[in-house]
């Protein structure tokens, strides 16, 4: 037996209603899309740190979770893994013309491998298909990290021209949107426009970021991993100086942090 049909066969057996795992026969895709999450994030983690062993793992894991909401979908006679596994080849093909077309397009040429004019042209067959009018900002899921979000949204209202020209009206739109949030920090606005005018500050530092072609989630991650590195570093010195940190000082604090700083 090969071992995807016997992964899918492991999954039958678990949501067996006689014989099958108690807790696996009464979840349902919302009651797991927590833990898939999760395991994403660990993935993630395992490519950060280069664990290849882990690595493989945490893919198992995650391709378990494929087969966990395609099963569930087989016994609501919605879809089976097989749809899934040929779905996705499909779409494959299809964005890859210049590999697969019968009469291969030149690789050379960008409009061959334009990803996004593809899936534009899909979002337009099925709004055909449906009858409901479509978006260019279709089918950017709404659960997504917000910042991951916010890149995303400028970046396909960028392939139809609505982007600044250059860096300087980006760092002009920070400044602005600065501005803004000093003024309404010291006339005491409420928490609701404190809110809107930080996050039209973070949507524009996101704008920034793809300008400048860092990838801001990766850029905000290795800030929390600074972070946190330099901060652990405090705790460990305020420990071997026998002070705690709820008494110790914040200049005391903050000399530790610069001393974290330059062995870096």
């Amino acid at each position: 037996m090969k071992p995807i049909d016997k992964l899918l066969s492991i999954m039958k057996t678990l949501r067996d209603p006689e014989k099958g795992c108690p807790w696996d026969i009464k979840q349902t895709p919302g009651s797991i899309a927590p833990h898939t999450l999760e395991e994403v994030y660990e993935l993630l983690d395992a490519i950060e740190n280069k664990d290849m062993n882990n690595l493989c793992d945490e893919l198992g894991d995650l391709l378990f979770h494929v087969v966990f909401y395609s099963e569930m979908a087989d016994e609501a006679g919605y879809f089976n893994f097989d749809k899934v596994a040929k779905q996705v080849a499909t779409k494959l093909q299809r964005r890859h013309p210049h590999v697969f077309a019968d009469n291969q397009l030149d690789k050379s040429d960008g409009r061959a491998l334009d990803w996004e004019d593809i899936k534009q042209q899909e979002r337009d067959d099925r709004a055909k298909a449906t009858g409901v009018q479509n978006s260019l900002l279709d089918n950017i899921a709404s659960a997504m990290p917000a910042v991951m979000r916010a890149e995303k949204l400028q970046k396909r209202a960028a392939t139809v021209g609505f982007d600044w020209p250059d860096l300087e009206p980006v760092l002009a739109k920070i400044d602005e949107e600065l501005a803004e949030l000093r003024v309404e920090i010291q006339t005491g606005a409420g928490m609701e426009k404190l809110r809107d005018e930080l996050g039209d500050l973070l949507f524009s530092c996101v704008n920034l970021a793809r300008h400048i072609r860092v990838e801001p989630e990766r850029a905000l991650d290795q800030t929390n991993r600074k972070f946190e590195s330099r901060f652990r570093f405090v705790e460990k010195r305020l420990r071997e100086q026998g002070v705690s940190l709820k008494e110790a000082s914040l200049e005391q604090m903050d000399a530790l942090w610069r001393e974290a700083k330059m062995l870096e």
